[in-house]
């Protein structure tokens, strides 16, 4: 019965990609992949100048390198689609390719990007680019990892439409995550908009849950 609600979870709902520690930064997808068999589950509510306002969110790590991730939106209807391959995976490295934002209800095309990361124990960045529509756009991200439980982050995805970010990843739980952030809209104005995500990652093949890794970190 568990694995048949799981399965109904997935169908109906994207998030970004996910380490054991914190997820992913506010707007832009990162290099490193969600382990093999993990699926994180996810909230996600935003003004409607940054996207559909509330999406439910699925990321489900498929391989060592690849992993598969869905948007459910209601305003409007919508799905959308992402994959994520990577081509390095050994930290402090990363290397990592897909595409992005892809709508068949909406009639909207793959977004293909490519992202190369640095991450050490406490610091992440992250310099790519993504081709959009007619253009291509610029991706920076950077993030500090106070702890296993807080990080701070920032990012920007260039374009007069997009938007630069600030926020922190609170790990309520190994599995429980919060992220809040701030848009700071690139074009005139510099309109502020709201953001926040709620996730919960399940170990489908057995791996050791946030009570588990909590005792074991004592």
């Amino acid at each position: 019965m568990r694995r048949f609600f799981l399965t109904i979870a997935v169908m109906m709902v994207l998030l970004s990609s996910a380490r054991a520690t914190t997820k992913g930064l506010s707007q832009i997808v990162t290099p490193e992949l969600q382990g093999p068999g993990d699926l994180s589950l996810s909230f996600q509510a935003q003004s409607e100048r940054i996207a559909n306002p509330y999406e439910l969110q699925a990321e489900m790590g498929l391989t060592s390198w690849a992993e598969f991730a869905v948007f459910r939106g209601f305003k409007p209807d919508d799905w959308i689609f992402s994959t994520e391959f990577g081509l390095l995976t050994k930290e402090p490295y990363l290397l990592s390719v897909g595409f992005l934002n892809w709508s068949p209800h909406l009639d909207v095309d793959p977004q293909p990007y490519i992202e190369a990361g640095y991450y050490t124990e406490h610091q992440k960045f992250i310099v790519g680019a993504i081709h959009a529509g007619y253009k291509n756009e610029a991706i920076l991200g950077y993030a500090y990892d106070f702890n296993r439980t807080w990080r701070v982050q920032i990012d920007w995805l260039s374009g007069a439409e997009n938007s630069s970010t600030i926020g922190f990843t609170c790990n309520i739980t190994r599995d429980f995550q919060m992220n809040p952030a701030l848009y700071i809209n690139n074009g005139p104005g510099h309109d502020v908009f709201g953001y926040l995500v709620f996730s919960y990652t399940f170990h489908l093949l057995g791996k050791a849950g946030g009570k588990e890794l909590e005792k074991s970190e004592k």
